[in-house]
């Protein structure tokens, strides 16, 4: 829409120079008049004439024009048919410099909107590069485009996916809603315009008292502008992922297509800014998450004991979490009367929550293997410590714990349904230390038993292991990756401790494995 126009812009320098040429060269008496309604014609030529108006007897010529004022060209005096001639010759030469002037003029008042709009494209380009928030972006770019389109008021929704609703990031201008406003709201224009994916030019009225959600948009006749937040990936299809509104106009009048154009551009610029600014947090929050996970694993790790202050000759214990924490463990102790304390548990599952299990355990382990004996007794107390938790987590636990005494020779375990537990002996020959009980968490309040097997120190081995270690192999059956460990650490039973531990994690899964779980192993030799 063009600006108006006063009186004097209707003389331009190229129309005042006209007729004062015609009139020196014709020697003709020339004035030029804008008519008024209900008032006396305004004098446009000659531009020191002073007030008054056309003669009677003057010949009164019409020049329409562009912009909807008809002006009176009037030739006064003595004048001929060659006089009024050349005054028809010139009233056609004015409409055509007006035309041609009017064009000029609105070509110029063209540009100069273009020119703003192009500004304020670019400055909202250089906001979203630079290194400011979110929020702070928002503001900036709200508060130009409300004062380039001179909106009343501005507002910035976007779309949280895990909440399903429209969050307000910033405004500026007149209050209004704070939001937030949920995606199915059927009063609210600015739900209607998420969903639809689709520009609204809407009125107060027509809004029926509702304005960004259910609340009034402003005086009756108010214009509202509401456009769809899309981005376009580089494949796929584009999505919407919030809403730009404009509310009331500082001078009145109504939003058009050419503002609905622009706020447009501008919103397809701030939504490829919206998705760089949640993939850049998504990925600030990986690394944290993945920092954090960094830190558990090594606190976990720092939970089991130290091998290294163990013979690695005769003792050597290995455990890789399927993820950053499990819930395999081992726990070895130096006992009273030159005893020796191992134990083993797999926790039924893998992550924090049998990570946390796993910490629990090994706790309640130090504790009543310092203070008990018999390891039925150690696994008892251990139940009964664990049983809340095992019960609200809905996790159970395996858990093999056995006592080697050198001076008896022989090995007294207590087995909580530990399937993978066997003696290796000297000869080759192999036993299975059989569980005699449930799984810890199975059966509240379990009597373990201890089984009593000979054990010949320097000669004998014990091999403990998970079944995540036997699970990545491939082989037919369970029973067979088992064995495939089992006939591993026999034939290298006269190998030192940690160097059976090496080649058992070592062994190949051959392509095929179950799903990746915890592996824990331990070999002793004493």
């Amino acid at each position: 829409m063009t600006p108006r126009r006063t009186a004097r812009e209707l003389l331009p320098e190229a129309v005042s120079q006209v007729i004062d040429e015609f009139r020196s060269s014709f020697d003709l008496d020339l004035h030029l008049w804008l008519p008024r309604e209900d008032e006396v014609p305004f004098h446009l030529f000659p531009p020191d004439h002073g007030e008054g108006e056309p003669r009677p007897d003057s010949l009164l010529l019409a020049i329409p024009t562009r912009s909807g004022s008809e002006l009176t060209l009037e030739l006064r005096g003595d004048y001929d048919d060659r006089g009024a001639t050349t005054a028809n010759v010139l009233r056609t030469t004015l409409e055509h410099l007006y035309e041609a002037a009017e064009e000029i003029r609105f070509f110029t008042y063209e540009v100069s909107e273009r020119y703003e709009e192009i500004n304020l494209l670019y400055s909202i380009a250089e906001t979203l590069g630079s290194l400011l928030q979110l929020k702070d972006a928002a503001r900036l770019i709200l508060a130009e485009v409300c004062d380039v389109m001179g909106a009343r008021r501005g507002s910035l929704w976007v779309h949280e996916a895990d909440r399903d609703h429209l969050k307000l990031v910033a405004s500026v201008g007149d209050r209004g809603l704070m939001g937030p406003i949920e995606i199915g709201d059927a009063t609210a224009v600015t739900s209607q315009v998420f969903r639809d994916g689709r520009s609204l030019i809407l009125t107060a009225d027509r809004m029926s008292g509702n304005g960004e959600g259910g609340v009034p948009a402003g005086p009756i006749g108010d214009s509202v502008l509401s456009v769809p937040i899309r981005f376009t990936p580089p494949t796929g299809q584009a999505r919407t992922v919030g809403v730009i509104n404009l509310i009331g106009r500082r001078g009145g009048g109504r939003f058009n297509a050419s503002d609905q154009k622009l706020l447009a551009a501008i919103a397809s610029q701030v939504g490829s800014a919206l998705e760089n600014h949640r993939l850049m947090r998504e990925s600030v929050e990986q690394e944290r998450v993945s920092r954090e996970m960094e830190l558990a694993h090594d606190l976990q790790m720092k939970l089991l004991p130290e091998v290294g202050s163990f013979d690695p000759e005769r003792v050597a214990a290995r455990v890789q979490p399927a993820e950053s924490v499990g819930g395999d463990f081992y726990h070895l102790f130096r006992l009273p009367e030159g005893r020796f304390g191992v134990m083993i548990g797999d926790v039924s599952s893998h992550g924090f929550p049998a990570a946390l299990i796993m910490a629990l355990a090994l706790s309640a382990a130090t504790i009543y293997a310092s203070q008990l004996e018999s390891p039925e007794a150690v696994l008892s107390e251990m139940g009964a410590a664990l049983q809340d938790e095992l019960e609200s987590t809905e996790m159970y636990l395996t858990l093999f714990y056995g006592v080697l005494d050198p001076e008896k020779e022989e090995l007294v375990y207590a087995n909580a349904g530990h399937p993978h537990a066997f003696m290796v002996r000297g000869d080759g020959s192999q036993e299975r230390l059989s569980a005699r009980n449930l799984p810890m968490g199975i059966v509240p309040g379990d009597d373990y038993e201890a089984v009593r097997v000979p054990w010949t120190p320097g000669r004998d081995l014990l091999l403990l292991f998970t079944d995540g270690l036997s699970d990545t192999l491939f082989a037919a059956s369970r029973m067979a990756a088992e064995g495939r460990v089992v006939k591993l650490v026999t034939r290298l039973r006269d190998q030192p401790a940690h160097q059976i531990v090496e080649e058992l994690f070592e062994l190949d899964g051959g392509g095929d494995s179950l799903e990746a779980d915890d592996r824990t192993a331990v070999v002793l030799r004493l």
